[in-house]
């Protein structure tokens, strides 16, 4: 790892478009800037991410979201004098490679004609996995800066990135959240130590990774079908609570102890738990899916419509979730005798999932790390922070291209 370095990092893997600046000095991680622009909204009508519309948005926003970056993280000059005759000898190697990007081709030439090379030493930039459109308008952005600022890039794998997002944390024995006991009992526990069992759970990934050390991962296993964020979409969208789904059901399950003594036993809920004692560490959500959409159909209009039945079913969906989760990655770390459980990922950061995991290891000899909450979900400040561990790996703008199937 560089003593000292500043990285542009940009994030396009799905409907989120984010920007960051991240400086390592002393190998001491520092983000300058992290910007997100959501298109929630956008999709919430759909329930869902559709690919090509959020390929429309990356292109509007991206260029706004690196002046935010640049602007907070203090790297946005405006030139003394617009270079005319560099800005027209770059511009066709730019619209060659912002060909497919119409709505963002303008934009950024405008920027780059009116603003300084920001002083960074590197442009990182998500390689994969993600959905294959939203991440060619990342991989086009971050190739059309490399080349008019003479910069390398550096590929991330997203999973990756969710992982070493920990490293951006303070040490777990100094984050706020934790109780003073928590504190004295792990306070020994300075630094993330290896080996590690890591769980990625996000909405399109749930895989369980044995970390020998970063870079050398093993994949132990990931789910057979729908990712357990896609199960809380999915679900969530059965109960009528609205997208994105983990944290609708979340809140519901939130109410539970408060409306716990209305519930009669008509309404008590209890659904299955896929895999949870195979001899294996791969995971299988759509069963948990459909058990959730043949109780709703079963039940009376006016039960399956009332308060209390979707807070008692957002409940058991929840726990459903967290006990798979818990008990494959808790068989994994006695397994391999980690010494250290990593969380990441945008289902990470569900409270009730980091409170029994906290539980579960400060009743062992396990440490538990996980990100803040703003980390869990798609940023490139995770980006970032996995490219600074990689600089080594960094490539020329006309050598990368994304791989929506890439693997860790």
């Amino acid at each position: 790892m560089p003593l000292s370095m500043k990285i542009l990092s940009i994030d396009t893997s799905c409907d989120d478009t984010s920007i960051a600046v991240v400086e390592v000095e002393n190998k001491r991680f520092k983000i300058l800037s992290n910007i997100i622009s959501s298109q929630v909204e956008l999709h919430t009508k759909y329930g869902g991410v559709y690919p090509t519309l959020a390929k429309r948005e990356h292109q509007k926003n991206l260029v706004p979201v690196l002046k935010k970056a640049l602007k907070q993280a203090g790297l946005l000059n405006l030139k003394f004098k617009v270079q005319s005759s560099k800005l027209q000898s770059k511009v066709k190697s730019l619209e060659k490679i912002l060909e497919r990007e119409e709505i963002l081709r303008p934009e950024l030439v405008k920027f780059l004609g009116k603003y300084q090379k920001p002083k960074i030493d590197a442009i990182a930039v998500t390689a994969g996995p993600g959905l294959e459109p939203c991440l060619w308008v990342g991989v086009n952005f971050a190739r059309a800066l490399a080349l008019w600022w003479d910069l390398p890039i550096i590929p991330v794998n997203h999973l990756e990135a969710h992982i070493l997002a920990n490293f951006v944390n303070e040490k777990s024995w100094q984050r706020s959240d934790l109780s003073k006991k928590e504190k004295n009992i792990i306070k020994a526990k300075r630094g993330l130590t290896f080996p590690a069992v890591g769980l990625v759970v996000s909405g399109g990934n749930t895989q369980l990774l044995l970390i020998k050390d970063i870079g050398k991962y093993k994949l132990l296993g990931e789910t057979r079908d729908d990712a357990a964020g896609e199960c809380f979409d999915k679900t969530a969208r059965i109960l009528g609570l609205g997208y994105p789904g983990g944290p609708a059901i979340a809140a519901q399950a939130a109410k539970f102890s408060i409306f716990n003594f209305q519930f009669s036993n008509k309404i008590k809920i209890q659904l299955p738990r896929p895999m949870i004692n195979s001899q294996n560490y791969d995971f299988s959500f759509s069963g948990l899916k459909t058990a959730v959409l043949y109780d709703y159909k079963k039940r009376r209009k006016a039960v399956r419509e009332s308060e209390e039945y979707k807070i008692a079913t957002a409940r058991e969906i929840q726990q459903a979730v967290i006990d798979v989760l818990l008990k494959k990655t808790s068989r994994a770390a006695k397994d391999f005798k980690a010494k250290t459980i990593i969380l990441g990922g945008g289902v990470a950061a569900n409270n009730e999932l980091q409170k029994q995991f906290k539980v579960y290891c400060l009743k062992s000899t396990v440490d538990f790390w996980v990100p803040p909450k703003n980390l869990c979900t798609d940023n490139a400040a995770m980006v970032g922070i996995t490219a600074i561990f990689h600089f080594q790996n960094q490539k020329k703008w006309d050598k990368i291209k994304p791989n929506a199937n890439l693997i860790i």
